[in-house]
């Protein structure tokens, strides 16, 4: 397993990021990139794509030195998903396997969140997240007899920011930040 298409990846957001472009040109640019990044599934190496059988899992694929942005693989075992909650940074979501369904919410002014959408990721496919166009959303293994993987992008190192979780009926929310399960990232220059 070559993790060259992943290094590829890496190298044209890089570049377009040094553009220093407007947010809408790094989701509409970047949702391309990532497209052919998850158009076949050759890539993601073994240890990075292991669900586990209590929640999903968040492996670091690459961080930019600079805090551009980060690289993650999702992996949901059957029935596993998010809460609703926040990443106060743009996204740009891949589908690699299976199936992933997003339910997107928008705050009411009465403080709890109402839902505004309801999809499903599949392999190739893409889609994005920011404060701009919408933050806020809960994601899901659609699947119930296998794991499922997608590829996230985003602005920011999204293992260490301060984000938010919501309580969809009273809009309560609980501060935190999500981490990585991963010891090691993958060796892109192997």
């Amino acid at each position: 397993m070559s993790t060259q298409r992943l290094l590829s990846f890496v190298q044209d957001i890089t570049r377009l990021l040094e553009t220093h472009p407007a947010e809408s040109v790094i989701l509409t640019e970047g949702k391309q990139f990532v497209a052919r990044l998850v158009e076949k599934d050759d890539w993601l190496p073994d240890e990075f794509a292991r669900p586990h059988p209590d929640h999903y899992q968040q492996y670091l694929l690459y961080a930019d030195p600079f805090d551009r942005l980060s690289i993650v693989s999702f992996v949901w075992g059957p029935g596993q998903k998010t809460p609703v909650h926040d990443h106060l940074t743009w996204g740009i979501v891949g589908g690699l396997r299976g199936e992933e369904r997003e339910v997107t919410y928008r705050r009411q002014n009465g403080g709890g969140y109402e839902v505004t959408g309801d999809g499903v990721l599949l392999p190739g496919q893409t889609t994005a997240v920011s404060p701009t166009i919408g933050d806020v959303h809960a994601v899901s293994n659609n699947l119930a007899d296998r794991a499922s993987i997608s590829i996230h992008v985003y602005g920011k190192n999204i293992g260490r920011v301060n984000r938010h979780v919501f309580d969809p009926a009273s809009g309560a929310e609980k501060a935190f930040v999500s981490g990585y399960v991963n010891a090691v990232v993958p060796n892109l220059w192997s």
